[in-house]
């Protein structure tokens, strides 16, 4: 990629840095500051047809930049309007243009919207939700929409909202993650689609690119020849991501004291290649967007814009998704419809109104409905298993949605009939950790010898005791019989799977395979 080819002028660069420093560069130095993931767009852009798949520092963000949802609404601007009444748009930049110009836009013709994601994963997680709702959104009122991800840029690493240097990840790693990213975008896509749109409506055009197609066969003397000139390093300096890293200890690396640049140039390739004008970023972007938009309006006279997602957080302030340090991803093989299900269904009354609105293609009048009904009986949950049927249908699908209920009766609610409909794969989602053991059943074969076969309990004496002290669960049955002979359709479920527990969280998956 183009940052293997420039490695050899960093030296350069730093040295440059350095003497921007100690002679304190023009431009103010203040305080100030969501995410950017495709195949090689040289393979093919992935558009699928009809609806195909230098400033001064940038201000605080205290809530809005500007009293955004009283504004549009005096202009009129509807789709602007709606989303920040629900929450999904919170920002926009520059704030004067956005009170005018942008809701123009909108309105006069179908605009190019796109939000970036870097493939520092294999998957997405629901941290990411927002702004692909957000091009939903956009999508479905008629404008084309754009997920750009950063196959070069995943090499430099975005320092936005981070206090330390990622990792530094291999060509292979970035093609794998960017992989398993656009299968789960374009997943996602397709299940809004077919879900969440009417017939009669004209969709937007859906595309999915990688930046790595166009910095192939750049050399790092014409990047900051044609791009790097139209940077001042005092506004590069300022911004908030740049002065809390070079206040830390870590410090800032060259290589992420560029990444502006490149996700500057971004903007600028897709606002001259696909007429993209808009921008869709999380809070923690502010200061890349602004770079974009003062290079674009230094190289062509022209403007661009900026709206900017909020950052969710849960109710204890945790990032949205993070669980225990444990991130709830969008593919199926990092967290599974069952426990994307269940995190949503976990929801405290306190947020589930505010993720309705957020998270789903309910209108706010079917919003409060919801919570109406929550209100009156609280005991049901009825918000929180909307709020999650909804997530789960998005994002992996009415089968997915029903994988998701199946694993929910057969694990809490003792379900023998789900347990019978769910398949050997489901059950290893729903218990990740369980050994899953593939066994010949011989006549007359007993629970007794199930257990030790699959190692579940000890030899001799003590484990004879376990199954007799009742500590062995078949099928959500407790067996205290150690001489009982497996029944098939009682102890051997229709699918040919046994599910044996023993004590309270010991589970083996038993596959038969003579049956």
């Amino acid at each position: 990629m183009i940052w293997g080819c420039m490695s050899g002028l960093q030296s350069v660069l730093h040295e440059a840095l350095l003497r921007a420093l100690c002679a304190g560069a023009s431009g103010a130095v203040s305080p100030a500051d969501t995410g950017r993931v495709d195949e090689e767009e040289a393979h093919g852009e992935g558009t699928r047809p009809g609806h195909q798949l230098s400033g001064p520092p940038e201000p605080a963000l205290t809530g809005c930049t500007f009293p955004l949802e009283q504004t549009l609404l005096v202009v009129g601007s509807s789709l602007l309007s709606s989303l920040n009444k629900r929450g999904v748009i919170q920002d926009a930049f520059p704030d004067s243009a956005a009170q005018v110009e942008l809701p123009r836009l909108l309105q006069n013709a179908p605009q190019t919207v796109y939000c970036g994601f870097d493939p520092t994963a294999d998957s997405l997680h629901i941290g990411n939700l927002l702004a692909i709702i957000g091009l939903l959104h956009f999508r479905n009122a008629g404008h084309n929409v754009i997920a750009l991800l950063g196959g070069a840029t995943a090499q430099i690493g975005d320092p936005s909202g981070r206090t330390s240097e990622r990792e530094k990840l291999s060509s292979d790693v970035v093609l794998d993650n960017t992989t398993g990213i656009r299968e789960s975008l374009e997943r996602i896509f397709i299940n809004h689609e077919l879900y969440y749109c009417s017939g009669d409506k004209g969709l937007g055009t859906f595309t999915v690119l990688n930046n790595a197609s166009w910095y192939r066969g750049w050399d790092v003397v014409t990047f900051l020849s044609d791009v790097g000139r139209h940077f001042r390093m005092g506004t590069l300096l300022s911004r908030h991501s740049v002065q809390s890293r070079m206040k830390s200890a870590e410090g800032m690396s060259l290589t992420e004291f560029c990444y502006q640049l490149f996700q500057a140039h971004d903007f600028h390739h897709l606002h001259q290649h696909h007429g993209c004008s808009i921008q869709l970023g999380g809070t923690d972007q502010l200061g890349n967007l602004m770079s974009g938009h003062e290079y674009i309006h230094k190289v062509t006279g022209q403007d661009v814009y900026g709206l900017i997602v909020p950052l969710v957080t849960s109710s204890t302030g945790d990032k949205l998704g993070k669980t225990g340090g444990n991130a709830v991803w969008l593919n199926r093989d990092r967290t599974s419809p069952f426990e994307l299900y269940q995190y949503f269904l976990r929801q405290p009354d306190s947020t589930v109104g505010r993720y309705l609105s957020l998270f789903t293609f309910l209108s706010l009048a079917e919003v409060e409905q919801v919570m109406e009904h929550q209100r009156q009986d609280p005991g049901r949950r009825l918000a929180q298993k909307r709020l999650a049927a909804e997530v789960t249908k998005l994002v992996h699908g009415s089968e997915g949605l029903e994988s998701a209920k199946r694993c929910t009766s057969a694990l809490f609610h003792s379900s023998l009939q789900a347990l019978q409909q769910m398949s050997d794969s489901e059950l290893q989602e729903l218990f990740r950790e369980a050994p899953f053991c593939e066994l010949l059943l011989e006549p007359g074969t007993s629970v007794l010898e199930t257990c030790r076969r699959v190692g579940a309990i000890p030899p001799g004496a003590r484990g004879y005791r376990m199954v007799t002290d009742g500590g062995v669960w078949i099928n959500h049955s407790r067996e205290e019989n150690p001489e009982q002979v497996l029944i098939p359709g009682q102890h051997i479920l229709a699918n040919g799977l046994t599910l044996l527990r023993v004590g309270k969280k010991n589970f083996y998956i038993i596959r038969w395979l003579n049956l």
